[in-house]
């Protein structure tokens, strides 16, 4: 008797990265390592200025200025990348659009410069259109975390526990930020010890969140779905 012919089963289809995102995701990440590096050295190189009390864009005006406006453009330039990569992984279109928001903000921010440590008060143009950039900015990044942690999780279930993390300072740190902008506007009263007030260190916090988020989510988009 005949052996009779099975039907073959039907081949689950294989995810695959195209080509040229995995070295996408990895400039992004280089782009923010140099952002938090530039950062960092302008911390270092301007001992005057004190980072628990002044914000990151505050440093254009001082030693090497235009360190910050490098890690602004290069965190704009990541930013972009990221969504091209979330674009391709199919990652929900809303939040992509409110990450776009974080992007322009960041990038608006590094082109006009923010005004000397101090003044809070009666700002200059750059400094009004700085403000009403990265405002907006800091406000979409947490939200677009938000509305990608599922989707994100799902493509990489051992960055997870990371993202989480992020995720969490992130809502809380910018929280925190918005009160402390609100406060030095009519003359700081939430500082401790020494220091007048601690935006400065929250908006690090936030920022540096905001960084980590960003390396994670380009990971996470050039990741194959992880499933069952």
């Amino acid at each position: 008797m005949p052996t009779p012919v099975l039907p073959a089963r039907p081949v689950p289809p294989v995810r695959t990265v195209r080509a040229g995102s995995a070295r996408w995701a990895r400039a992004a990440v280089a782009a923010l390592g140099l952002a938090a590096a530039a950062i960092t050295a302008a911390d270092l190189l301007n001992p005057g200025y004190s980072p628990v009390t002044e914000v990151i864009s505050r440093y254009v005006n001082g030693t090497a200025g235009r360190l910050i406006t490098l890690a602004l453009l290069l965190v704009a330039g990541a930013s972009a990348l990221a969504g091209v990569l979330l674009h391709r992984a199919g990652a929900p279109r809303a939040a992509r659009r409110i990450l776009a928001v974080w992007t322009a903000g960041v990038l608006v921010a590094g082109i006009f410069p923010a005004d000397p440590p101090g003044r809070w008060s009666r700002p200059s143009t750059a400094d009004l259109v700085h403000g009403t950039a990265a405002t907006p900015a800091f406000l979409a990044l947490p939200v677009a975390a938000l509305l990608l942690h599922r989707w994100a999780a799902g493509r990489w279930a051992r960055g997870a526990v990371a993202l989480r993390a992020v995720l969490g300072t992130s809502l809380l740190a910018t929280a925190a930020l918005l009160v402390c902008l609100v406060d030095v506007m009519d003359g700081p009263s939430l500082g401790l010890a020494s220091w007048p007030t601690l935006v400065g260190l929250v908006e690090r916090i936030a920022f540096g969140a905001a960084l980590a988020w960003l390396a994670l989510i380009a990971v996470a988009a050039v990741r194959t779905e992880d499933r069952a």
